[in-house]
């Protein structure tokens, strides 16, 4: 069984450029080759193709019929490898690329459509595309590799084996009153003034929303109301039905018809906001960027926040 033929890019290289000069030592001036240099490869071409390649003249080289056959193959594979070389170049300089990012509901209020935009602005030609979801099911995509980068959350332990996380701020919460509460004039308010409310939450458990942290210091809200769906939670709030938690990544998209208030500083509900990545997974030169954006946005954020009176968007 004959072996099938190997012809490196580098002997194509100098067999086309022979071609077109039709001179071993023209085209080793070229290359920067000497003439027995651009000899011996096209010798070793010529090994390999098992046939001669060039007619050897007086005055220069004539490509034979072999020659010409292997001629536009050759350029065809130099063209795709230039090809390949400008492709892998753009995705390291960021003129091309995908970043495929996810977050949870409050981190789209205004974190993540600012790196968002910021990252447009500096590479509009790295495609970008934006999902959402719990943490638990952002977690899950990353690890299936569906996603690059999300932005996660926890209020205490997380699932986050086989991760790399990022640290991007503390989220803080403030409580979130009807309008006309008797509370909603108060500069802070303390966990047992609220005993007695009727909350609003993501689930029946209070171990699995914001107020994991409120369980901590001995203080077990009545749920009253289960409503996952940020925006339906202001309305709820709105009619008198309840009370919640509402984000400091959210404060921005409050309904006017609520009052904010903050709780006392040694009873603040915080949880950790982190961007991360597949641990097992390579990270583009487009998510690294990605990542470097969240944490200058991030930092811009908590310095805007910590200034804003609460209530006032941040």
């Amino acid at each position: 069984m004959t072996e099938p033929h190997d012809f490196p890019a580098s002997w194509l290289r100098v067999f086309t450029e022979v071609a077109r000069l039709g001179s071993f030592t023209a085209a080793g001036r070229a290359l920067g080759y000497t003439q027995s240099a651009v000899s011996r490869q096209i010798s070793a071409l010529e090994g390999e193709a098992g046939v001669p390649l060039f007619d050897r003249l007086a005055r220069g080289v004539r490509l034979t019929e072999a020659g010409g056959t292997l001629l536009p193959h050759a350029e065809a594979v130099l063209g795709r490898l230039a090809a390949a070389r400008r492709d892998l170049a753009a995705l390291r300089d960021l003129t091309a690329g995908r970043v495929r990012v996810g977050g949870f509901a409050t981190a789209q209020v205004s974190l993540l459509p600012r790196a968002v935009t910021a990252y447009r602005s500096r590479h509009p030609n790295v495609a970008l595309r934006v999902e959402e979801g719990l943490t638990g099911r952002l977690v899950a995509r990353l690890l299936a590799g569906h996603l690059d980068v999300a932005v996660v959350s926890t209020t205490g332990s997380a699932p986050f084996d086989g991760l790399d996380l990022v640290p991007l701020l503390t989220d803080h919460m403030v409580v979130a009153l009807p309008a006309c509460h008797p509370l909603a004039g108060r500069d802070a308010i303390g966990l047992a003034e609220l005993a007695d409310e009727e909350w609003l939450a993501g689930s029946a458990r209070p171990a699995d929303t914001l107020m994991s942290h409120c369980l901590r210091m001995g203080f077990r809200p009545r749920i009253s109301l289960v409503v996952s769906d940020w925006l339906a939670k202001q309305g709820f709030v709105a009619q008198g039905l309840g009370i919640t938690l509402v984000p400091s990544l959210a404060v921005a998209a409050v309904r006017p018809d609520l009052a904010l208030v903050p709780l006392l500083p040694d009873q603040v509900p915080v949880r950790q906001v982190y961007a991360a990545t597949c641990r097992d997974l390579h990270r583009t030169a487009a998510t690294e960027e990605f990542l470097a954006v969240l944490r200058e946005t991030a930092a811009a954020a908590a310095a805007q926040a910590a200034r804003a009176p609460v209530g006032e968007p941040a």
